[in-house]
């Protein structure tokens, strides 16, 4: 199974862009690890602990549940990192790219997931130039990257990332959690169905973004009615949007919805 790095330039990002793509493959038994490039703050409400709780109960919603292990024998696991970089201030450092670099190479990446790279927040699109140029920084022989912080789990508790070779990511895959109002023009379309639900739940985890402050509780509305639109483009109930730079290659059909 695939090792997998899902990257956000806050946290929420990813739940909201790719949430039911997260719960569906930790379930198929890939591992997979959400890094937080910002800690979200400053924002108009919240602090950095109510965030801090907020992202970990999202991490619960999108884990493997006891009845998906039960059910697949071989579900994956999920984890959540955080890194230090500054919200509102992000800049395409070398120090930055070798942090995220480090993070690639403790995950033995071989799949990375970055927002789509044109977007209307200066963050998104600086995390998205750092992760692919970190990409290749990470194969870089002779050269140390800074050991990662420890990853947040499921239950609570945090557990260590080692300090790993070098590597190379195969795949970068491009999601949709864009502030320009367009609609998204897919390389490809991920069916989500059974998902929706708890990818709904987790972005309402962070209540203090989309609950709490009313003109925010559209975007959650929104973005249950983008996974239907989405399902329905490839014939399914549920399905989130994906861009590759790279051809994607298929070995036969037994992964396409036919």
């Amino acid at each position: 199974m695939a090792r997998v790095c899902v990257f956000g330039p806050h946290p929420d990002d990813q739940e909201l862009g790719m949430g039911g793509t997260v719960a569906r493959l930790a379930e198929q038994g890939h591992d997979v690890l959400l890094v937080d490039v910002t800690d979200g703050e400053p924002t108009p409400r919240g602090d950095l602990a109510t965030r801090a709780k907020e992202a970990q109960l999202a991490l619960e919603i999108l884990a493997p549940s006891a009845q998906a292990r039960a059910g697949f024998g071989f579900a994956g696991r999920l984890r959540r990192v955080q890194l230090d970089l500054p919200n509102r201030f992000v800049e395409h450092t070398i120090e930055s790219r070798h942090k995220i670099a480090g993070v690639l190479r403790a995950q033995q990446a071989e799949v990375i997931f970055v927002p789509y790279f044109e977007d209307a927040h200066p963050d998104h699109r600086a995390v998205t130039r750092l992760v692919e140029d970190a990409r290749f920084d990470a194969k870089l022989t002779k050269i140390e990257m800074p050991e990662p912080p420890a990853a947040r789990v499921p239950g609570g508790g945090t557990e260590a990332l080692p300090v790993g070779g070098a590597c190379y990511a195969k795949w970068v895959f491009y999601y949709y959690a864009t502030h320009l109002r367009w609609v998204a023009d897919p390389s490809f379309v991920m069916d989500v169905t059974g998902y929706l639900d708890r990818k709904r739940a987790s972005i309402e985890a962070y209540r203090t973004q989309f609950v709490l402050p009313e003109k925010n509780r559209g975007v959650v509305e929104w973005v249950e009615a983008s996974g239907r639109y989405f399902g329905s483009r490839i014939g399914t109930a549920a399905g989130e949007p994906f861009f590759t730079k790279e051809p994607l290659g298929l070995m036969g059909l037994d992964g396409v919805v036919m």
